[in-house]
């Protein structure tokens, strides 16, 4: 799924590229001009939360840390619970860790082990796939718990670090859906 134009329009008006942050070289996808104004934040949640009924979604996982900050109005909106995906540590009771490889070595994350239920339908959101690396770990999580993997939804996918190829596998016919592609 691709945003319809004037949602895409609106949306990418509100994203500032950030040259060489956090290293040189890199252009950081700021998101924070979106959450500041009202009406494409709005914009964003409803886009998603249409998501959440159209795959008959039970709860939303929030990948760290934006995918919170996108994942928790979702959820409220569309009347689901909210599950955050936290880096391995963060979370005070027991937990479902996954490991996953980076460019330079590893990283875990984290779920709460009590947090989704065998059978439960979970639709995964995050701003930005990038490689692809936390996101198919969250889905080996939510397949650990028992639950579903309903989809995949992205504010803004880059298309030239070739995430949707690395999640494909993992993903097992579930959608991956970018409301914005570059």
């Amino acid at each position: 799924m691709s945003a319809p134009a004037g949602l895409r329009e609106l949306l990418l008006s509100r994203i500032a590229d950030v040259p060489d942050h956090p290293q040189p070289g890199v252009v950081f996808k700021d998101i924070t001009p979106l959450l500041d104004d009202p009406a494409a934040f709005g914009a964003l949640t409803e886009a998603f939360a249409e998501l959440c009924v159209r795959h008959r979604v039970d709860k939303v996982v929030g990948l760290e840390a934006r995918g919170f900050i996108l994942a928790a109005p979702v959820a409220l909106r569309a009347g689901v619970g909210f599950v955050p995906v936290r880096k391995a540590g963060k979370l005070p009771r027991a937990t479902l860790r996954q490991a996953y490889e980076l460019e330079y070595g590893t990283a875990e994350i984290e779920i709460h082990a009590d947090a989704l239920a065998p059978g439960e339908r979970v639709l995964v959101i995050d701003d930005v796939l990038a490689t692809g690396g936390t996101a198919d770990a969250s889905l080996q999580l939510i397949r650990r718990a028992g639950a579903e993997v309903a989809g995949v939804a992205v504010l803004l996918e880059l298309d030239f670090l070739a995430g949707r190829q690395r999640l494909e596998p993992g993903l097992k016919g579930a959608p991956l859906e970018a409301l914005i592609t570059v």
